[in-house]
C-alpha cells in the first residue's frame, strides 16, 4: 500500500461488508495516519477470486477528488440562443450546464415526459402497440432510461465525478460515488431525470416535448436555421444530441454539407442465463456464504474477422423490446435498482463495418426487419447449445425468456450475415470455455443499437465540419457509448458554447 503522490492509498484489501467509515479508519491505521475528516472512500470493488470474499478500497486523503465542479453564474448572460435536440444524458447535462450559466436553453425532445413515456413503453410491451415518438429509443431520458442506469465508463475524465455528484444531488444513492461498477437502476433513474429537468426549468430553461428536429439550413458553412415539426426557427447554436436510434436525423444530415465518416458498430443478440448460475460462476462456494450483490460478467475475444464481446450486462434483469419503427425488431437489457429478477442478461455482440454511412444504416435496418418478419413481432430466440451447433431447439429448458410480448424458437441464419453469424458462434464457444457454459441459456435477437453506426465529424470548436454552429454531441453523434460518457460529452460541448476553459 502506502500513500502515492496523488494522495491516495490504493489496494486496501479488507473483509467484505465494512462501512465506508470503517474502511477509512482501518486504512489510516495501517498507514500509521491519524483520522482525517477529509479522507473518504474513492473506490471500492469486490474481489471473489480467493477463498474468502474481500473488498479492495482506494482511499483519498483529501477532497480534491470530489470537488470538480462549475461556478454557476449568470455573468455570461444570454449571449447565444441555444437549442438542444434530444433529452438523453448528453442533452440533459448540456442543458443543465447552460442553464446554470444563464443561457436559458431550449430543449426539443421528440418524445414525451418520462412518466408518460413509461406508460407508452409498458403498453407496447404488453400489446405491441408502438408509439413512434415515445418508446425505448425516444423520449425524456433517452434510451438509457430503459436500461440498468449503468454509470461505468472507460473514459478517464474529471467530469465523471461531477456527473456522479450531480446524480446524487438529485436523488441517486450515494453508493454510486465509490462503487467500482456504479448503477442507478431504471426505476430510480427516472426520478433523478425529473428532478434535473425541474431544476433546468427553474433556471430559465425551456423543454418542448413532442417536438422533432425535421430539417436544418446551412449557408456559407454556418447553421442558419432549424425546423421543429416543420416550422422554421433561428438559433445561434444547435446541440445535436438525438441518440443513435434517430435514423431520420442521420438521413437528413447526409443530404447536407456536413462531414460524416464511417465508424465500426456492433450487432448481435441478448444472452440470458439464471442469475443464480452466474453468481456461482463468479463467486464459487461463496455464492451463498455472504450477502453478495448479484454477480455480473464481462467478456471479449479478438477473432481474425473482428471482436466479439459482451456489453450492458444486466444482473437480475429483463430483455426488453426496444423497437422504434414498425416492422423492425430491436432488443435491449434492463434492470431495476434492486436487480432482483431471476435472470441475468447481456448483449453478445460482434463488430461490423460498412463501406459508407448509408450502407451502415441499411445493414442495421435489414437485420431488424429480418428479425421482425420471422414471427410478426415476437422475437427470434434459440438456446446456446443449438446456436453453437446450428440446430433449432424444440423447447426451453430451465432458463425462461423475459422478452415481451414473447419469443419464438428459431434459427438466426436468416437474420445475420454469414460472417457475423460465424463470429458470434465462435465467440459464444469461447465464452463457454472461459467463464460460463449453460446449454439452455436463451439467446434473443437482434441487438443493434449499442453504438452509433457513424460519426458526425467535428472540429476543435466541437462544431460539425461544414456547419459552424451545429454541435454533434453524445452517443448518436459517435462520441460516446453509455450514460456516463454521453453526459460528459454534453458537458464538454456546453463548455465550448459558454466559453469555459476547463481542460
Amino acid at each position: 500500500m502506502g500513500v502515492d503522490k496523488n494522495g491516495l492509498i490504493r489496494d486496501v484489501r479488507l473483509p467484505f461488508g465494512l462501512s465506508d467509515d470503517e474502511a477509512v479508519a482501518e486504512a489510516l491505521r495501517r498507514e500509521g495516519l491519524s483520522r482525517s475528516s477529509k479522507a473518504f472512500v474513492l473506490r471500492r470493488s469486490l474481489d471473489a477470486r480467493r477463498k474468502e470474499i474481500s473488498e479492495v478500497f482506494t482511499i483519498a486523503l483529501s477532497d480534491i477528488y470530489s470537488d470538480f465542479s462549475y461556478d454557476f453564474t449568470e455573468e455570461y448572460g444570454k449571449k447565444k440562443k441555444v437549442l438542444i435536440t434530444g433529452f438523453g444524458p448528453a442533452g440533459l447535462f448540456a442543458a443543465y450546464l447552460l442553464a446554470g450559466y444563464g443561457f436559458c436553453p431550449t430543449v426539443a425532445e421528440r418524445g414525451k415526459p418520462v412518466d408518460e413515456r413509461v406508460k407508452d413503453v409498458e403498453l407496447f410491451w404488453k400489446t405491441g402497440i408502438l408509439d413512434h415518438e415515445s418508446n425505448v429509443q425516444f423520449g425524456e431520458g433517452g434510451a438509457g432510461t430503459f436500461s440498468d442506469g449503468k454509470l461505468t465508463t472507460r473514459i478517464n475524465d474529471k467530469r465523471c465525478r461531477f456527473v456522479l455528484n450531480t446524480f446524487v444531488g438529485f436523488g441517486a444513492n450515494k453508493s454510486i460515488l465509490s462503487a467500482a461498477k456504479p448503477h442507478i437502476g431504471t426505476d430510480a433513474l427516472r426520478s433523478v431525470i425529473k428532478e434535473m429537468r425541474n431544476k433546468i426549468v427553474s433556471l430559465g430553461g425551456e423543454i418542448l416535448y413532442n417536438t422533432k428536429l425535421t430539417d436544418i439550413d446551412i449557408e456559407n458553412g454556418r447553421l442558419s436555421s432549424v425546423y421543429l415539426n416543420g416550422e422554421r426557427k433561428q438559433y445561434d447554436a444547435l446541440i445535436l444530441a438525438t441518440g443513435n436510434g434517430a435514423d431520420d436525423t442521420y438521413k437528413m444530415l447526409m443530404k447536407k454539407s456536413v462531414a460524416i465518416e464511417n465508424k465500426p458498430f456492433s450487432v448481435g443478440f441478448r444472452a440470458e442465463f439464471l442469475q443464480s448460475d452466474i453468481n456461482i460462476a463468479a463467486y464459487g462456494k461463496n455464492a451463498d456464504k455472504y450477502d453478495l450483490p448479484p454477480a455480473d460478467f464481462q467478456f471479449f475475444t479478438h477473432l481474425k474477422e473482428g471482436t466479439v464481446y459482451t456489453f450492458c450486462m444486466c444482473p437480475g434483469g429483463y430483455v426488453v423490446n426496444s423497437s422504434s419503427d414498425e416492422e423492425r425488431l430491436v432488443t435491449n437489457g434492463m434492470s431495476y435498482s434492486g436487480r432482483n429478477g431471476s435472470n441475468a442478461n447481456a448483449a453478445f455482440l460482434a463488430t461490423v463495418s460498412a463501406s459508407d454511412p448509408s450502407e451502415a444504416l441499411f445493414m442495421r435496418r435489414k437485420i431488424e426487419r429480418a428479425a421482425y418478419s420471422l414471427h410478426g413481432g415476437k422475437a427470434p430466440a434459440t438456446l446456446v447449445k443449438n446456436f453453437t451447433e446450428g440446430t433449432v431447439p424444440t423447447s426451453f429448458g430451465h432458463v425462461l425468456p423475459t422478452f415481451l410480448p414473447g419469443v419464438e424458437l428459431t434459427a438466426f441464419d436468416s437474420i445475420f450475415p454469414k460472417n457475423t453469424l460465424s463470429m458470434l458462434r465462435q465467440g459464444m464457444k469461447e465464452f463457454g470455455k472461459r467463464f460460463f457454459y449453460d446449454p439452455q441459456g436463451v439467446l434473443t435477437a437482434p441487438e443493434t443499437r449499442t453504438s452509433a453506426p457513424m460519426r458526425i465529424v467535428r472540429d476543435d470548436s466541437f462544431c460539425a465540419v461544414g456547419a459552424y454552429g451545429l454541435y454533434p454531441c453524445g452517443e448518436g453523434a459517435g462520441y460516446a457509448g453509455g450514460i456516463m460518457s454521453s453526459a460528459v460529452d454534453g458537458l464538454r460541448v456546453a463548455e465550448k458554447i459558454i466559453g469555459i476553459k476547463s481542460d
